[in-house]
């Protein structure tokens, strides 16, 4: 059996079926898959250019997720290229490649470009998959992103993650002094943007299903509040203006509801707010600090830290309050937790005295017995999301400070494992990712 099969029943045996407390994938177990992405087919100058920039976004992406291994083009032997042609399988194995990709760029009469790929298993000499997309031009990078899900959706049988958006707070400034804006850019750092400026301190934003919203919580007025902002015109307003500081926001799987921290003479409950009747309710009680909430994604619970047993641990309740259970039971402190997509799992940052800071993932179990799994650490990592196929976790990792000179800050990804950690790059320093779902 070639290297590819291996590796395909590896991912889709243990990450299916056993899950993180069985799978057991290292450097010497598992190597990337050898990929050959060949020159791109096109009808003119300008389309090269294009072509050669969307190979390059796909080998990039497929890259970056740690399963393949993009095969340099002075290696290739065969020069012919384009999706109607058949390829000479033994030319492409005789580099060790497993997988081929062909694509063809033509420019269409209503000025568009069309776009075309065809995947080819060089082992068993047939095609796997092959589309097209007719689009303006200036739209080639989303293409080529959605072109690498594709490829990695049909080798992994996991959802690819590459056509996303990530929200995240900007930081400069001295250590005395930190100014914050809300960014945003492409999953690869690239078409990077700012939302708001410096002016007020943000943190925490969190985008809608569609990502054409996002939540946060701003210092405007010098009162802390949870604010919801469109992105597209910029409009945004104080989301449920509580009596006290209100923090932690998530919006709902289908984007109806929101929930968020409201914090009030000593105690800190969480509420939750309907988008459509901005009718409210408050599903804690008591006089213990409940935050960070996150829901499943199907709506039916929501998990949460809390300090009601004595120290900061993780609950799952009902989406009503009801049926509070904890479901950390480690030494140290547990906070920011976040629910898989896929609802199998919960990321959470943990501090101990012993380990400092780290990203852990659990089952989403009631058991007592339920174990976690630590996947980053660092002098501070925090505030765990989840790539949209629920294997791929992003955090920020920041660096100690340098004199009167604060500490770098930067976003990672890391998948289920432990392995594979990427930096995301960015222009300045950077903290409280969100990832999107996939763009429409």
């Amino acid at each position: 059996m070639h290297r590819l099969i291996c590796l395909l029943l590896i991912l889709t045996y243990n990450l299916n079926i056993y899950g993180i407390q069985t799978i057991i994938i290292d450097r010497g177990q598992v190597n990337p898959i050898p990929i050959a992405i060949n020159y791109c087919d096109a009808d003119s100058s300008e389309s090269t250019i294009i072509g050669n920039d969307i190979i390059k976004v796909i080998s990039n992406d497929l890259k970056s997720s740690g399963l393949f291994r993009p095969i340099s083009s002075s290696a290739f032997i065969e020069r012919k290229t384009g999706i109607e042609h058949k390829p000479l399988f033994a030319a492409w194995r005789q580099i060790n490649a497993d997988i081929l990709i062909n694509t063809t760029i033509t420019k269409l009469p209503s000025g568009k470009i069309k776009i075309s790929f065809k995947l080819w298993d060089t082992i068993l000499e047939k095609d796997l998959i092959g589309e097209f997309f007719e689009i303006p031009h200036n739209l080639w990078r989303r293409v080529a992103h959605k072109i690498a899900d594709k490829i990695y959706e049909k080798i992994t049988g996991e959802k690819g993650y590459f056509d996303t958006k990530i929200v995240y707070v900007s930081e400069s400034g001295s250590y005395f002094k930190r100014l914050k804006r809300i960014a945003m850019m492409d999953h690869d750092g690239a078409n990077h943007r700012y939302l708001t400026d410096d002016k007020y301190l943000v943190l925490t934003p969190r985008f809608s299903p569609h990502s054409d919203k996002i939540l946060y919580l701003s210092y405007v007025k010098k009162t802390p509040r949870v604010y919801i902002r469109d992105i597209k015109t910029g409009r945004e307003s104080v989301l449920g203006d509580f009596p006290g500081m209100s923090f932690a926001p998530h919006f709902s799987y289908d984007g109806n509801k929101a929930i968020m921290s409201v914090a009030k003479d000593g105690s800190t409950h969480i509420v939750e707010i309907d988008l459509r009747t901005k009718k409210t309710v408050k599903l804690t009680n008591g006089y213990s600090i409940n935050t960070s909430p996150s829901y499943s994604p199907d709506g039916k619970k929501i998990v949460f830290n809390s300090d009601r047993s004595g120290s900061r641990q993780l609950y799952i309740m009902n989406s009503d309050g009801s049926n509070v259970q904890r479901i950390s039971f480690g030494g140290g402190v547990y906070t920011a937790p976040s629910w898989s997509p896929r609802g199998d799992y919960i990321a959470f940052t943990k501090m101990t005295r012993s380990e400092g800071f780290t990203i852990g993932v659990m089952r989403a179990s009631l058991d007592e017995n339920n174990s976690e799994r630590i996947i980053a650490s660092g002098y501070l990592v925090e505030g765990p999301c989840w790539a949209q196929n629920g294997r791929v976790v992003m955090f920020a990792k920041g660096y100690p400070p340098v004199g009167k000179q604060s500490g770098k800050s930067r976003i990672y990804t890391i998948d289920l494992t432990g392995y594979n950690e990427q930096e995301i790059p960015t222009p300045k320093d950077a903290s409280d990712p969100e990832w999107s779902r996939s763009l429409d």
